[in-house]
């Protein structure tokens, strides 16, 4: 998932610790609705330490009744290496994963993952099954099946 839109207005705050504005506040939980509603809560959520990426973490996990999120430094400027290296230190009992990231590495890492280029705005979530047992087995030549992309644009405000 890459974090909802974030706040510009206050240009004297490091990128870091930009905050969503009006819109993602809005989108963030919708989105962690759709997730609950399409039976994917996550059994564990990794977030970038941006205070945007941590706060859409926050909302995903509260409507989907997630554990708090896990906060990773290396997917604040990280690459897609940074992104599956996470993904591959999970608990084997993981069996949905969620991390919450930045443009472009998200999409990066859809594209790499599942072996095209996906659009990946604000507060969007791809669902990529992955042909693994383990968290260890996964690494960048593993090719996932993109099962679906879901942008805040293209579902009803009242989500569910």
């Amino acid at each position: 998932m890459r974090h909802a839109k974030s706040s510009w207005t206050n240009a004297r705050l490091s990128d870091h610790d930009r905050p969503l504005n009006e819109r993602g506040e809005r989108d963030a939980p919708r989105m962690g609705r759709w997730l609950a509603a399409h039976d994917l809560e996550p059994d564990v959520i990794l977030c970038s330490s941006a205070a945007r990426a941590h706060a859409t973490a926050d909302h995903v996990a509260a409507e989907t009744g997630a554990q708090a999120p896990i906060v990773r430094g290396s997917l604040y400027g990280g690459d897609v290496e940074d992104y599956v290296a996470e993904l591959a230190r999970l608990a084997d009992d993981v069996v949905v994963a969620l991390i919450v990231g930045h443009s472009p590495t998200v999409s990066l890492v859809v594209s790499e993952l599942v072996d095209h280029d996906e659009d990946m705005p604000t507060a969007a979530v791809a669902v990529i099954e992955l042909p693994i047992d383990r968290w260890a087995d996964l690494g960048e030549a593993v090719e996932g099946r993109l099962v679906a992309v879901w942008r805040p644009r293209e579902i009803a405000d009242g989500a569910g």
